[in-house]
């Protein structure tokens, strides 16, 4: 049987870590501010940053939410990021995704500030990760590193495969583990025999956007498997990438969705606004 990688757990240790991080700043004079932008009413988004909020309340941290209209133009979404660019009253801006079609992602994400880019989705951030420097980390995959490391599982000199490219997951997932010293290879849709390659993985990290579609033939046994992957199915329950019932007792560890990798993206979040200071 699988150990069960609890994310909610160690999520929720990070957070402790960190509010007395926050108590110590508030003792030194230092407060730490984040603005979230969100444009329109997805539904999803809604949630998320309901629940940054609440990370923050929890942590210490303030946060100035801007909720405004789907309507909004790029131009006056840019407005506002360079005027919270400017403030030296705020420590991180965070613009939630996904944005309105007519508006440019790619546009809003390189005109936040490097020094305030808690997502660490700049092109700066990114390139940082890439050469060893200093700089904000993709919080998804950093949650990952934190998941392995407080649950006690080795790294270094691990076959490490992942699976998807994206740059918000993959690609940065792939730098992390290859820092840690990992051996590393990124499969994607156009990856030839991708069961005899995720069969080497001692350390399988999931990100492919298909729901269940990672069943035991594509895992060694006993390898450590991470699910980034969150679907809602038709019956309202929430699955992964992994089909966690067959997969489960072939692996050596698991992430469960919910309760994995999720909780850690908002904890390490957190953790970057934290270092902004």
């Amino acid at each position: 049987m699988a150990v069960i990688i609890d994310g909610k757990k160690i999520s929720s240790e990070i957070k402790d870590e960190l509010k007395e991080l926050a108590a110590k700043y508030k003792s030194e004079g230092k407060e730490v501010t984040l603005a979230v932008i969100q444009v329109g009413n997805d539904p999803a988004s809604t949630v998320y940053v309901g629940n940054k909020k609440k990370a923050c309340e929890y942590i210490g941290i303030n946060s100035i939410s801007y909720e405004i209209p789907e309507e909004t133009t790029q131009e006056e979404l840019l407005k506002l990021v360079n005027d919270l660019n400017d403030r030296d009253d705020v420590n991180g801006i965070l613009v939630q995704l996904p944005l309105p079609s007519h508006i440019d992602e790619d546009v809003i994400i390189k005109s936040i500030s490097p020094k305030k880019d808690v997502d660490g989705f700049h092109p700066q951030s990114v390139g940082a990760l890439s050469i060893g420097q200093k700089g904000y980390v993709s919080c998804t995959p950093a949650g990952v590193i934190q998941l392995l490391k407080r649950s006690g599982i080795e790294i270094e000199g691990k076959e490490c495969v992942i699976l998807g490219r994206s740059n918000i997951v993959g690609k940065p997932m792939a730098l992390l583990m290859l820092r840690e010293n990992a051996t590393v290879t990124v499969c994607h849709s156009r990856t030839k025999n991708l069961k005899e390659v995720t069969s080497r993985a001692d350390i399988l990290i999931v990100a492919i956007g298909k729901p269940e579609y990672i069943t035991k033939e594509y895992v060694k046994d006993g390898a450590v498997v991470i699910d980034v992957g969150i679907h809602r199915k038709e019956n309202g329950k929430l699955c992964g990438d992994v089909l966690f019932e067959d997969v489960e007792p072939a692996a050596s560890a698991i992430t469960p969705v919910p309760g994995g990798v999720g909780p850690m993206t908002i904890a390490m979040l957190m953790n970057n606004c934290m270092q902004s200071v």
